[in-house]
């Protein structure tokens, strides 16, 4: 088939074989797949839900069992020893949701079972499952003559189903730290381990120590190892490209970032295959499984919205998840809700990480998502709304707006959200309506101390909003601070007009009671 020939777009598929066998799309993954086995033995990689990491196995098992013909005319085919087929162990965890240990282990045992059927091995003697785990991999070792090859896919998602409920969380994870604990003393057997999963749980909590296992998720080397990257899309999927917006597809879909701006960013291989299959631009991956506890458990942490945009953390705090805690930045950036935008190594040796939104999907979606909880049941109704007030630049008429969007927060709302403890609420509403519009949103400065300046462009025009909070009675303070500070001189050289808008929030009336606006004609 010639390069330039459409294919079959490859939604859902995570078999190797049925991939290179069915006339699908494929992006060559095997230059990292093969420098992955040649530098090491175990490994752990964390990447969102739906970005390729069980098609990852399975290349990797069909790898491993030298099955040649699946890779012709990839990078590997002529770098591999076809001669050494080395037994397979695949565990996953994927399917279904676990309520608890006595259904884990059951779930491990029929893995285990089919395991040794796959491997043509006899039935386990009746042991715990450390025992019939260790058997399994003995046993492969023996029989088949080589070391053996353990795939492990959704390591952590039983723990992740149960996430609400702490105990039943603990009580899961000890469980499969009971299996995972088998690899540490396996080692004389095995040839190559990797585990992927959504998130990274601590090496003392559930890997018993295995201290010898690789995390690749931050790695420069592998970052483009799931996911496409531009290259990818104008090469294997320029057929799929005429009538698209190149750039559109760019700013909806790519901007994932594991590492520094050295390392390429990644698109999200599910929104972009959709993206071709319907031919228009939409929310795919963020409707597909959006969790609610993750939306829940921001309302429950009063998270300041303006912040997502920029948030400063240490790399050591993206790895610190565990039942017993949570650490918010690391939630959001490994169920791939923000990104890595910069990094950068201070005085102090700790690596420095600000993350964001990866794209315009991302952003807008999960703002729409985070309204409710903010007290705001803002629909497509409130934000056609605004837009058509942006559309006309009518200032009254965004004034109304949001008076209007304001006084419909419920009263109890303000004595039942933690939220509202933080000034900084008031700018939340206002930053996560605008961002679940999808127009392009600047946080200039932000905090939790409800100071908030926020830059808004669209349709040839500036919006240069800055926020204040009251007592009760205006006081004119956001628009001359607007002023003061000069934060319109940046914008001067695009000659646009610029509006300077002064937003004032009494705590006591729970109001929006100044809307001042000043506009800079033609400048």
């Amino acid at each position: 088939m010639p390069p330039s020939a459409r294919r079959k777009l490859p939604i859902g598929i995570q078999t190797f074989s049925d991939l290179r066998e069915g006339g699908y799309y494929y992006v060559d993954k095997t230059p990292l797949i093969h420098r992955l086995v040649e530098e090491g033995k175990y490994y752990f990689l964390s990447r969102p839900r739906r970005f390729g990491k069980s098609l990852l196995l399975d290349t990797l098992h069909c790898l491993f069992e030298g099955r040649a013909p699946l890779f012709a005319g990839l990078y590997i085919h002529d770098r591999w020893d076809w001669q050494a087929h080395h037994p397979v162990v695949r565990l996953s965890f994927g399917s279904g949701v676990l309520q608890d240990r006595g259904e884990l282990d059951v779930r491990i045992r029929h893995q285990l079972a089919r395991n040794r059927e796959a491997l043509g091995l006899p039935a386990a003697a009746d042991t715990d499952i450390t025992g019939a785990f260790s058997d399994l991999i003995t046993a492969a070792h023996r029989q088949h003559g080589q070391r053996v090859v353990v795939l492990i896919d959704e390591y952590d998602k039983p723990i992740l189903d149960n996430l609400r409920d702490p105990a039943r969380a603990r009580e899961l994870r000890e469980g499969l730290k009971n299996l995972y604990s088998v690899l540490k003393d396996a080692d004389p057997h095995l040839r190559f381990v990797l585990l992927t999963g959504v998130s990274k749980f601590s090496k003392v909590s559930l890997f018993s120590g295995l201290n010898n296992l690789r995390d690749i998720t931050l790695s420069r080397d592998y970052a483009a190892i799931c996911g496409y990257t531009d290259a990818d899309i104008d090469s294997v999927f320029a057929p799929e490209l005429p009538g698209l917006d190149r750039e559109q597809i760019r700013q909806w879909y790519n901007g994932y970032r594991w590492g520094d701006a050295s390392v390429p960013s990644v698109y999200n291989p599910f929104d972009v295959l959709l993206l071709f299959q319907e031919r228009r631009f939409g929310p795919y991956w963020f409707e597909s499984a959006t969790p609610a506890f993750l939306v829940e458990l921001l309302r429950e942490r009063g998270v300041f919205t303006p912040q997502l945009e920029q948030w400063q953390t240490e790399a050591a705090l993206l790895g610190r998840f565990d039942v017993d805690h949570i650490a918010t930045e690391a939630l959001l950036f490994q169920t791939g809700y923000l990104t890595a935008h910069a990094v950068e190594e201070p005085l102090t040796g700790y690596w420095l990480y600000t993350l964001g939104y990866p794209n315009h999907e991302v952003e807008t979606s999960l703002n729409q998502a985070l309204l409710p909880v903010l007290g705001l049941d803002a629909g497509p109704r409130e934000r056609m709304t605004l837009l058509h007030a942006l559309q006309d630049h009518d200032l009254s008429a965004l004034e109304t707006h949001l008076k209007a969007l304001y006084a419909g927060l419920p009263h109890d709302w303000y004595r039942n959200n933690p939220i509202a403890r933080y000034e900084g609420h008031y700018a939340s509403v206002f930053y996560s309506h605008f961002a679940a519009l999808g127009v392009p949103v600047t946080v200039e400065d932000a905090s939790h101390h409800g100071r908030v300046d926020m830059a808004v462009t669209f349709g040839g025009h500036i919006y240069l909003f800055e926020f204040k909070v009251v007592e009760q009675l205006p006081e004119g303070r956001a628009l001359e601070q607007i002023k003061a500070r000069g934060y319109a001189d940046k914008y001067r050289a695009g000659g646009q007009p610029i509006h300077l808008i002064g937003v004032e929030f009494s705590r006591e009336q729970r109001q929006i009671v100044a809307f001042q606006v000043e506009t800079l004609e033609g400048v």
